[in-house]
């Protein structure tokens, strides 16, 4: 905290990405502040046909596919996930679990062993280098995001990138950046929550559905539109307002 207010104080104008670290900066500064979400990571692509996808990571394109992506540290809540698939679980469906383990890889190893997930459960513990991430995202339903503290996330971005419907939890920003009912579902951070949620991703038209409103959505997401959030803070900084 003595850092913060160090730092902070020295600081005319704040672009944030989520209210919960606004809330969080107001408790050390009153100089302007505007939100803006971090934009698309237009750096990894367009999409492939899923069957490409499916064929370049080995995958059997009959079966569907759930998508953990990203580092792997505790706070994100792979072991909530784990326990919600073990409930969810459906024949010809699958968890990829893809990314570089920043936690104790034997405790989900062990998870994954009791609950009887070694097949359902596709390990993929390397970092995926950035020409590869297409390939994930477009082999996948759904994107989620069990996240037990969050602030906001750049996954979530990558998702709509792709146009990937997601599952959130509801904690920190997340719920701000995916719309529950419009491109995904924000779910409590238990494994009755997401298991439910991921349920309801696969009943009807659910996924279709998703997927369009990510095109419309994705709009607020530009790069385009960061540049003006700055430009106009720094309007307000030069003003004294």
């Amino acid at each position: 905290r003595p850092f913060n207010r160090y730092f902070l104080s020295s600081i005319d104008g704040f672009i944030y990405m989520s209210e919960q670290v606004h809330e969080e900066l107001k408790a050390y500064t009153s100089a302007p502040a505007l939100f803006s979400p971090h934009p698309l990571f237009e750096n990894f692509g367009a999409a492939v046909a899923r069957d490409e996808a499916c064929r370049r990571l080995r995958l059997d394109p009959a079966q569907r596919y759930a998508l953990f992506f990203g580092l792997i540290r505790d706070y994100k809540g792979l072991d909530i996930l784990l326990d919600a698939w073990a409930r969810f679980r459906r024949p010809g469906h699958r968890l990829i679990v893809a990314g570089e383990f920043y936690a104790s890889r034997e405790r989900y190893v062990r998870q994954i062993e009791e609950l009887h997930l070694g097949e359902e459960v596709i390990l993929h513990d390397f970092f995926v280098p950035d020409a590869d991430v297409k390939y994930y995202f477009s082999a996948a339903d759904v994107l989620v995001q069990p996240y037990k503290t969050a602030t906001q996330s750049g996954v979530t971005q990558i998702a709509y990138q792709f146009c990937v419907p997601m599952v959130v939890t509801k904690v920190g920003g997340l719920a701000e950046i995916v719309p529950d009912g419009r491109v995904g579902y924000v779910c409590e951070p238990t494994p009755e929550g997401v298991a439910g949620a991921i349920e309801r991703m696969y009943e009807g038209d659910t996924l279709q559905r998703f997927r369009e409103n990510c095109v419309e959505e994705r709009r607020r997401f530009s790069w385009e539109e960061m540049c003006s959030r700055i430009t106009e803070l720094y309007g307000l900084v030069a003003s004294g307002k």
